[in-house]
């Protein structure tokens, strides 16, 4: 075998290596931020049916006042927030309080029956249930993304690139994380 080839073929190794793990890691990167940007989506539909519910609730709740104000300033939390720290925070407290708040309505026989609370309601489970989802989904792109930055050789391009390792959408309420304890009433069917 001719030595003139040697280092030819290793030099087109080592850039078609460069260039396969750049695109590469550009690709997750272009993943994880159309995750977040879908969460952040999400979370915006929701917080847009705050003011509509809060107002549907204030006749009804006039003693749950403090519940209402926790929810609102979540939803300003959320607007202001500027890291995915401070982003999974308000939606923390927002999940919190509107737990709470649909917790609480089952004192209020007249709202239960209100269309509109319940299509609110109907309407916010099923986004809770795609924002679940779509954290899940970042989280698992986070997970990759940060695997690929963080494995050798990938980390000495990544670094020389300047890709970071991403920070997962993770709840910090306790509250949240606990399993809800279901008791049964005298008279309930198994």
């Amino acid at each position: 075998m001719d030595a003139g080839y040697i280092l030819p073929g290793i030099l087109i190794l080592a850039v078609a290596f460069v260039v396969y793990t750049y695109n590469r890691l550009v690709s997750l990167r272009n993943m994880a931020d159309t995750a977040y940007a879908n969460i952040d989506t999400l979370l915006q539909k929701r917080f847009d049916l705050v003011p509509n519910l809060v107002s549907t609730v204030k006749g009804y709740m006039r003693h749950e006042r403090e519940l209402l104000e926790t929810i609102t300033r979540a939803r300003t939390e959320w607007l202001k927030a500027s890291t995915i720290r401070e982003n999974a925070g308000a939606d923390d407290t927002a999940a919190r309080a509107l737990k709470t708040l649909f917790a609480v309505s089952e004192k209020y026989p007249e709202l239960k029956a209100n269309e509109n609370f319940m299509m609110l309601q109907e309407e916010l489970a099923g986004i809770e249930n795609k924002i679940a989802y779509a954290r899940q989904r970042y989280n698992r792109t986070i997970m990759v993304l940060n695997t690929v930055i963080q494995r050798f050789p990938t980390n000495l391009l990544a670094r020389l690139f300047k890709f970071e390792t991403r920070e997962f959408f993770a709840v910090e309420s306790e509250k949240v994380r606990a399993v809800p304890n279901v008791q049964m009433q005298e008279g309930d069917q198994k």
